[in-house]
C-alpha cells in the first residue's frame, strides 16, 4: 500500500510503524509513504520501486488540493490507470472529509472507498482517526492495542490538578523552563525506532505552539549516535535548550556481549551484560553530564514499545501539548502560519488567480526574487580575492568588516558592552537565575517553593 499524505496526514502513521515494526525485513503488506515531499527523484525511484508489484493508494486529504500530496495522487493514480485499467478504482482508498472537499467530489464521482476525516480535529492530531489507523492495519500493527492504550491514557491524565496529571506536569515544566530562557526543547531517544516519532512529535508542538512570536522550539536526537555530532553542542554550547528523555524501562531482548579470552578491545568488564543494560547506563551517563553542563532534562519513562504503551505514549504527547500552548497563550488547534509559503508558492509557480497578487505587490515580489537571487550567487560561490574584500560585495552594500559586531549604529546597544544575561540594573540576571536541578527524584526548582 502506498499511503499519499504531509504532516499529519502520514507522520502520525509512519511513526508508530517506525516504532513498532521490525528494522530489517518486511511485512507481508508492504506501507510506504509518497506526497509528502516535492522531489521527482523520490516519486521515480518510488515508480521504480512498484514496478511488477501489486499495488493499494491510500490518499490522504481533507481538501484533496494541498500541493504535494495531489501532484503524487495524480502520478500515481495515472499509473493505476495504466496498469488496471477500469479496476484501479477498486485499489484506491481515500480519507477525506465528509462532505467537502476536492477528494470527496472525486470519491463520489469515481466511486472509491473512503474513510471520513473528523472535521473537528486537525492533521497533527488524527493519528488514532481513520487517518493513522487505516495504513497501521494494513502494515500488521495491533490497532485494538494502540486504541486501547490511547484510552487508558484519557482515563488517567483526565485530573485537572497538575501534580496528579502527568501529561499537565510536563507541559508545566515545559513553561517553566522557557520562562528561564531555554527555549529550545530537544527529544532524546537511545532507541533509533524513535526517530519517526521524534519527527510527529516536532510537528504537533511545532504547529501548536509556534505563534505570536512564541512557543518552544521542537528539536529531536537519537543517541547514542547523536553523541558523536550534536553531543559536543549540547554539553557546551549555548544554554537556551533543555533536554527530554524517553527511557524504555522494560528489557524485552536478551542479546548479550560475549565474552573474548584475548579482550583485545577491552569489553570484558561488559561480557553477559545485555545491550539494554548497556544502552540504559549510556542514557543515564549522557544524562548526568548534560546535567553538569547547565542543560535542564526530564525523563519520560515508558514500559515497553509495544502497540499499548506506543497508543498511551500519543495521548500523553497530544494532551501534554494542547496544556502547554494554553499555558502560553495559543490556540494549539490552528496554523495560521503554514498558509504564507504556499500562497508564495502559487505566486512564483503562476497558479491562475495569483498574477494579481504578483501586480499588487510588484515590489515585494521584486525584493524577495532578488533575495533569492542573492543566495544563488552566494550558493555559487563569491569569489574572495583577497581577505580584504571579505564582506564588501559592492560600494554600495555594507563592509562587515567594518561593522562591530553587535554595534549596528551609534544610537543603538552595542551587544558586546552588555553582559550576558544582566539586561540591566533593573532587569534579572540570568547567570544569577539557578537553572533548576534535575536530580533522581525529578525536576526541581532551588528558587521555587512551589512549581505552579
Amino acid at each position: 500500500m502506498i499511503v499519499i499524505g504531509i504532516g499529519g496526514s502520514y507522520l502520525g502513521a509512519k511513526a508508530v510503524q517506525d516504532l513498532l515494526q521490525p528494522s530489517f525485513g518486511l511485512n507481508e503488506m508492504d506501507v510506504i509513504y509518497a506526497g509528502q515531499n516535492l522531489s521527482g527523484r523520490y516519486l521515480e525511484e518510488l515508480l521504480a520501486y512498484i514496478e511488477g508489484k501489486e499495488v493499494t493508494l491510500n490518499v490522504i486529504s481533507k481538501s484533496g488540493t494541498t500541493t504535494e500530496p495531489a501532484i503524487a495522487f495524480r502520478v500515481l493514480r495515472a499509473w493505476m490507470q495504466e496498469k488496471y485499467g477500469e479496476q484501479a478504482a477498486d485499489r484506491i482508498i481515500a480519507t477525506t472529509d465528509k462532505t467537502a472537499g476536492a477528494l470527496r467530489k472525486s470519491v463520489e464521482k469515481s466511486g472509491y472507498t473512503s474513510f471520513e476525516i473528523p472535521s473537528d480535529i486537525g492533521g497533527r492530531y488524527s493519528v488514532l482517526t481513520a487517518v493513522g489507523l487505516l495504513p497501521l492495519a494494513v502494515a500488521g500493527v495491533d490497532i485494538r492495542k494502540l486504541v486501547e492504550g490511547a484510552a487508558q491514557a484519557e482515563k488517567e491524565l483526565a485530573s485537572p490538578n497538575v501534580f496528579e496529571n502527568d501529561a499537565y506536569l510536563y507541559a508545566a515544566y515545559r513553561q517553566i523552563l522557557n520562562a528561564r530562557g531555554h527555549s529550545i526543547e530537544v527529544m532524546a531517544s537511545f532507541e533509533p525506532a524513535m526517530a519517526g516519532l521524534n519527527e510527529w512529535w516536532k510537528q504537533l508542538f511545532g504547529e501548536s505552539e509556534g505563534k505570536q512570536g512564541k512557543g518552544i522550539f521542537p528539536a529531536s536526537v537519537i543517541y547514542s549516535t547523536d553523541l558523536h555530532s550534536l553531543g559536543q553542542y549540547l554539553q557546551n554550547g549555548r544554554r537556551t535548550l533543555f533536554e527530554t528523555m524517553i527511557s524504555f524501562t522494560a528489557d524485552e531482548h536478551e542479546s548479550k556481549i560475549p565474552y573474548d579470552e584475548e579482550d583485545g578491545d577491552g569489553l570484558n568488564y561488559l561480557a553477559d551484560k545485555t545491550m539494554h543494560e548497556v544502552n540504559q547506563q549510556a542514557m543515564n551517563a549522557t544524562a548526568l553530564a548534560h546535567v553538569e553542563g547547565g542543560v535542564p532534562v526530564l525523563t519520560l519513562e515508558v514500559e515497553r514499545m509495544d502497540a499499548f504503551h506506543t497508543g498511551y505514549l500519543l495521548y500523553f504527547f497530544m494532551k501534554a501539548c494542547a496544556m502547554s500552548a494554553y499555558l502560553s497563550g495559543v490556540n494549539p488547534f490552528d496554523q495560521p502560519g503554514v498558509e504564507l509559503y504556499k500562497q508564495n508558492m502559487f505566486e512564483l509557480l503562476g497558479k491562475p488567480g495569483y498574477e494579481k497578487r504578483i501586480t499588487k505587490n510588484s515590489s515585494r515580489s521584486s525584493e524577495r526574487l532578488l533575495f533569492l537571487s542573492c543566495f544563488r550567487v552566494l550558493f555559487n560561490g563569491p569569489r574572495f580575492r583577497n581577505t580584504e574584500t571579505i564582506g564588501n560585495f559592492s560600494s554600495n552594500r555594507p563592509r562587515l568588516r567594518d561593522t562591530p559586531v553587535g554595534n549596528f549604529s551609534s544610537n543603538r546597544p552595542r551587544l558586546r558592552d552588555t553582559p550576558v544575561g544582566n539586561f540591566g540594573s533593573n532587569g534579572p540576571r540570568l547567570r544569577d537565575t539557578p537553572v533548576g536541578d534535575f536530580g533522581s527524584n525529578g525536576p526541581r526548582f532551588r528558587d521555587s517553593e512551589s512549581i505552579c
